[in-house]
């Protein structure tokens, strides 16, 4: 019997695994338990042994191939007189490959081609779609393993994506600025170099997008004047994000070629296809005409915008796009205000205590640790306390389902001077004391700053913090976080003047506090409640215990 081997999920959040050793080739005997093979991810280097004894006898993926989670890797079969069949990729593996491999018949070769597929990679947990902000090659160019292939901005983090192979880069199907969902192909590379290359290069050009404007101005104008929708129907390039879109709409091939595309060439994307749909309604758009009206008339073209833009270049102002991540921040943020009936809770704590007592102690704290100890690791602390005490708060909501949550990884938001704002999480805060906390929040605090964070670090999250008394205000009133259903925010300590329980005025370090919470869920007695039990933790705590 046959037994597929898959690449392993190595942690909650790991997405893939890249082969550092086969330690078996293809027709070799394996028992139960002994190594197959070596992984590596961004967490960890592991040895995988066989589920089975038996005979391997496929490999599909060489050393160095970086492979999805799920993807099927090898085949073990248990009867040790098994046929091999072959190998689609394994370096060290012994069985040819043609028998896997159909020939590039089209290229006019005998030789076989072995297009590795690249998809749009899940760039984190809640991750759905990527930006394509730069191709650094172009359809043609070599490419080796681990170069950088093209860069890919999300709401969260900009990355360089490095090849997964090595060989020549045969076609784009996304050009710079789509945005794609995560599991899509956007290129392929060709590995054997013996395969004409089957599509056309543009050495003068330095990006996909200027090859592929070239190739649609060389094009001949051969379409007749009778057939102008036909043949837009039946030679128009449709991506395919753009193709699953249009199925999932109920638009067919007939009525994509009414679309103008905004793209190279006039190639409909994505939001081409999402502006149409909005000025279509719910009812299909007529067929295109047929060919001898099609004679007469041109195919119409996507309805205009009906909003007219509210500045013009006449205007006395300067029009600067955004970048992909402030696009993507405000994506998210309309949609959690959508998502979301937001209500805040605000209140005043006083921190007069523990502002004495971090003035008596923060130089011993920097010389012990080597970093400076701030209010933000008192509030962390209390926040703690307060969502172990109301696990409401840490939940989140999948359809008519409350989801609870066994850890709490608390977000911190952090401001990156041109990288926007991101939140790295703290995971297992829970598990930690304060000195704990304070040294996680560090350390993150000094990767957002170096642009180092990696996706796990950006993962996760089930409670967000954010201090806005950093930048000098007493209050705001946060966004959520989705799925999370809260954020807590804090304001710059004021010495006050207040009123005590002895009716005497007294000057106290005082600070504001919102808790920003979802009702849907979490009503106005819990939402404050939460709010009381932190503000109860600041005033009452005894920080010398705590270190």
């Amino acid at each position: 019997m046959r037994h597929e081997i898959v690449m392993p999920q190595m942690g909650e959040s790991i997405t893939n695994g890249t082969i550092t050793k086969w330690h078996k080739s293809v027709g070799d005997t394996i028992a139960l338990d002994e190594i197959l093979l070596e992984i590596s991810t961004d967490k960890v280097e592991s040895e995988i042994p066989s589920p089975i004894e038996g005979k391997v006898v496929e490999l599909h993926a060489e050393e160095g191939d970086t492979i999805d989670v799920g993807i099927l890797i090898a085949v073990i079969d248990d009867d040790a007189n098994a046929e091999v069949s072959g190998s689609t990729g394994a370096s060290n593996a012994s069985a040819p490959k043609e028998s896997n491999e159909a020939p590039a018949s089209s290229a006019g070769s005998n030789a076989n081609s072995n297009l590795q597929d690249i998809i749009m990679p899940q760039m984190g947990e809640s991750i759905t779609n990527g930006t394509i902000t730069k191709w650094h090659k172009a359809p043609g160019d070599m490419v080796e393993i681990d170069e950088i292939l093209l860069d890919i901005s999300t709401d969260k983090v900009e990355s360089e994506i490095p090849s997964p192979v090595s060989g020549r880069l045969e076609e784009v199907l996304f050009e710079e600025g789509e945005t794609v969902d995560v599991g899509i192909k956007i290129a392929s590379i060709e590995q054997n170099l013996d395969v004409p290359f089957g599509g056309e290069a543009s050495s003068s050009s330095s990006s996909p997008a200027k090859a592929q404007e070239s190739t649609a101005s060389e094009a001949p104008a051969k379409s007749s004047s009778n057939n102008s929708s036909s043949h837009t129907e039946g030679r128009r390039f449709y991506t395919p994000l753009v193709k699953n879109l249009a199925k999932k709409h109920g638009v067919d091939l007939s009525e994509l070629a009414n679309i103008s595309g905004s793209g190279a060439g006039g190639r409909v994307n994505k939001e081409d296809f999402m502006n149409y749909l909005d000025n279509r309604g719910s009812a299909p758009a007529a067929k295109p005409a047929s060919s001898n009206a099609s004679a007469s008339k041109p195919a119409p073209s996507a309805p205009a915008k009906s909003s007219v833009p509210a500045f013009s270049s006449s205007d006395r102002v300067e029009i600067v796009p955004m970048d992909n991540m402030r696009k993507a921040i405000a994506r998210n943020m309309v949609a959690s205000k959508m998502t979301s009936p937001h209500v805040n809770s605000i209140d005043t704590v006083d921190m007069t205590n523990l502002v004495k007592f971090r003035e008596g102690f923060k130089h011993e704290f920097k010389k012990q640790e080597g970093f400076s100890l701030t209010y933000t690791h008192f509030v962390l602390y209390a926040l703690v306390q307060a969502l172990k005490e109301f696990p409401m708060v840490n939940a989140s909501i999948d359809g008519d389902n409350i989801v609870y949550k066994k850890d709490i990884n608390l977000g911190c938001a952090v401001a990156v001077p041109g990288n926007g704002l991101v939140v790295p999480v703290i995971k297992g805060a829970d598990n930690l004391n304060l000195t704990g906390l304070a040294r996680q929040l560090n350390d993150l605090v000094n990767k957002a700053r170096a642009k180092k964070l990696t996706m796990d670090d950006l993962s996760g999250g089930t409670y967000t913090f954010t201090n806005n008394g950093s930048f000098g205000v007493v209050a705001a009133t946060p966004v959520i976080l989705q799925p999370q259903l809260g954020i807590f925010c804090v304001g710059s300590i004021r010495k006050t003047p207040v009123v005590t329980d002895d009716l005497a005025i007294a000057i106290r370090d005082i600070m504001y506090s919102t808790h920003t919470y979802d009702h849907r869920l979490i009503d106005g007695e819990v939402g404050s409640k939460f709010l009381k039990h932190v503000h109860n933790t600041l005033e009452t705590m005894d920080p010398s215990s705590l270190f």
